[in-house]
């Protein structure tokens, strides 16, 4: 039976500039929540909380993001539940961590994304989502097909949408 690693993970995931506030949820180190904060318009404009739950078989089984902010995005269902490419079962591997484990080779498809080999891959695989929204990966069609043919309105929206919605950024901090 495998031994999960998520507490580890956290304490290393912690470091990691791309979230604010990560902790276990109810004291459960199998349940981390926090706020995620995107880099790019149209959501860099606020923090998003989120949960990652990881199985009892972790790290053969995948963890499971949910975005607990309300998000105008074509790969966040409404309720939170995301279509997130690295955590599909068919990609995932159990070299894979929270954290960059080396399983991409010095960065890799990070690097080629302009992430950071050293961030938490499966937390950073979830900024890239908001960061970049691909209208292929989509559990919302209508929003799919805006972002396609539309890509101003939808910025406009999400824009909108995540002023709404969204938390407050955290304060930068202290040098």
């Amino acid at each position: 039976r495998p031994r999960p690693r998520p507490p580890q993970e956290l304490d290393e995931a912690r470091r990691w500039e791309g979230v604010h506030d990560l902790r276990p949820l109810e004291g459960d180190v199998l349940r981390w929540g926090g706020l995620l904060l995107p880099n790019h318009p149209p959501y860099n404009a606020g923090a998003f909380r989120f949960e990652l739950t990881f199985s009892h078989c972790h790290p053969l089984v995948p963890p499971r993001a949910t975005l607990r902010t309300p998000i105008y995005h074509p790969a966040v269902g409404p309720d939170g539940r995301l279509c997130q490419p690295l955590t599909c079962a068919p990609r995932w591997r159990p070299s894979m961590r929270a954290l960059h484990g080396g399983c991409w080779g010095g960065g890799g498809l990070w690097e080629a994304v302009g992430g950071s080999p050293d961030a938490p891959i499966v937390l950073q695989d979830l900024q890239q989502l908001l960061d970049r929204p691909d209208p292929r990966w989509a559990l919302r069609p209508d929003l799919a097909r805006e972002l396609r043919e539309e890509p101003e309105v939808f910025q406009q929206r999400a824009e909108e949408h995540t002023r709404r919605h969204a938390e407050r950024r955290p304060d930068p901090p202290e040098p």
